[in-house]
């Protein structure tokens, strides 16, 4: 009897542990137990995921709508060497390695998302020592019947380490992106104080009538508009160009071109500028007629 009992137990068990394996190999059995307990993540509203049209927090000089996940940041270090390249001869132009010889103004950001969808970011550049501080907003992600993107900024910026030559702005980044491939840029931006530091920003504007426009303008309406597209795999190219709607407005609206490569967690563009700034403020005021200036973003996510 209790040799029959014992081989009934064992009988019972084997069944079991086979139709529990049978349950857990069959996949039908396993999708249909994930949508009746709990759906799939929503991938495309997860801040970590790589959007490939979109993969860094700037076009050129002009930010972009890129999240970042909560606590998590992103470095960037700017170069614009000082040659021009439209001045003197291929030759002349190679004797000083395209304008590297002549010296660079650099710069250095590091932001972090300090909130959902919020970043707070500070950037030093050698130009006249001036120091940004800056905040993004990322209130509307595309998706769905949601046809862009939509983030507003704020930021306040000082020369001499921030002790003098105070201007704020304020703005917002429009964006649009096309799959993968493309992402197209709309940035507004009201710059205080825009007339401040003129005389490191000038960039031989060859306007006689600085002064004048200073004492009638004291800020600048700037209607940046930007584009980056993905030719194959890593490989991008971006360009932005930055009219002034109103206000005071020098030389030549600031314009840049960047071709780009990501690499993991990299963001490598070499630019063409013709403006060696790169703050808001520095940006609003213009580039000049007849100069181009070679340089570099390079950009490191912390994810």
């Amino acid at each position: 009897m209790k040799l029959r009992l014992f081989g009934a137990c064992l009988i019972v068990s084997a069944v079991a542990s086979t139709a529990s394996a049978q349950s857990a190999l069959d996949p039908a059995s396993a999708a249909g137990t994930v949508s009746t307990t709990e759906p799939l993540p929503a991938v495309e509203h997860d801040d970590a995921v790589l959007n490939k049209a979109e993969p860094d927090v700037v076009v050129v000089d002009l930010p972009t709508t890129m999240r970042l996940p909560l606590f998590k940041s992103n470095f960037r270090l700017t170069h614009r060497f000082a040659g021009n390249l439209r001045r003197g001869s291929f030759g002349d132009q190679a004797s000083s390695l395209f304008g590297i010889d002549q010296g660079a103004i650099i710069g250095f950001e590091y932001r972090v998302a300090v909130a959902p969808h919020a970043q707070a970011a500070f950037y030093r550049s050698s130009f006249d020592r001036t120091i940004q501080l800056h905040g993004k907003y990322d209130a509307v992600r595309q998706h769905g019947s949601l046809p862009v993107s939509l983030s507003g900024l704020a930021s306040i910026e000082g020369t001499n380490n921030f002790k003098e030559k105070y201007a704020p702005s304020f703005g917002a980044v429009v964006s649009r992106t096309f799959g993968s491939r493309v992402a197209a840029y709309l940035t507004p931006i009201w710059t205080g104080n825009a007339n401040a530091s003129l005389d490191a920003i000038t960039h031989d504007h060859g306007d006689d009538d600085h002064s004048v426009a200073a004492e009638r303008h004291q800020s600048t309406t700037s209607i940046g508009v930007g584009a980056r597209g993905r030719l194959h795999g890593t490989t991008y190219v971006a360009a932005e160009i930055v009219p002034r709607a109103s206000g005071y407005a020098p030389g030549d609206p600031a314009y840049g071109v960047s071709i780009e490569k990501r690499v993991g967690a990299h963001m490598f563009s070499l630019t063409f500028t013709n403006t060696f700034g790169t703050t808001f403020a520095q940006v609003a005021r213009g580039g000049a007629g007849g100069t181009l200036y070679l340089g570099f973003n390079l950009g490191r996510k912390f994810l």
